[in-house]
């Protein structure tokens, strides 16, 4: 069955014999916009306008849809992002393991975050109170207490301050109970610098997405 023509009209110029998949194509791509052209094919009793045609309204339909999404990405793109949620510069360290301590505070000073290190809960709790951290790397087992009960004093103290466990101890049942306390990831030990700095841009990424 050959492929059904049209007649296209635009302004004082006529295209003639354009076949009905390569007009639909024109339509959806938004080579032909709405109000721009007429058509005329054999069955229509002169010229029309496209976008009235119902065989045709659809590809217009497809045409102003994709418009909106482009327009919606376009507006999500120019929104600043808030600086409270989405910006980390000030680090806090909580862990017992001195050597580790120094290795993370390089790794992250080098990169122009503002570090903090506690070696025991005493020492976090003082932290905290001192100054609010954008971001905790928490370990479970402290010389002085349990640092999971530590997630919801930093909780209490900064609500947006994100808590990323380091723990050699990663059960499943305690990494439900750290995200059940607010906790954002879980690090097992022992880690490389690439594991830190990948969970920082991970947090990033969702709160983006």
């Amino acid at each position: 069955m050959a492929e059904i023509k049209w007649d296209i009209k635009r302004g004082a110029g006529i295209y003639r014999a354009v076949y009905d998949t390569r007009l639909k194509r024109w339509i959806s791509t938004g080579k032909i916009k709405a109000g721009e052209v007429d058509v005329w094919r054999s069955g229509f009793s002169g010229w029309r306008n496209p976008e009235e045609l119902e065989e045709l309204k659809p590809y217009f339909e497809h045409w102003e849809k994709g418009q909106l999404r482009r327009i919606r990405r376009k507006r999500l793109k120019e929104q600043p992002l808030p600086s409270k949620k989405k910006k980390i510069k000030n680090i806090l360290i909580i862990d017992d393991e001195k050597d580790l301590c120094e290795l993370l505070y390089d790794a992250l000073s080098q990169r122009s975050y503002n570090v903090a290190i506690a070696n025991t809960k005493r020492a976090a709790i003082a932290c905290l109170k001192r100054k609010a951290p954008d971001l905790v790397f928490l370990d479970l087992k402290l010389p002085d207490g349990d640092g999971m009960k530590i997630i919801s004093e930093i909780k209490k103290v900064s609500p947006n301050t994100i808590v990323n466990i380091i723990s050699a101890y990663g059960s499943e049942e305690r990494r439900e109970e750290a995200k059940s306390k607010g906790a954002y990831s879980f690090i097992d030990k022992p880690f490389t610098e690439r594991e830190v700095l990948r969970s920082i841009r991970e947090f990033y990424k969702a709160r983006v997405d």
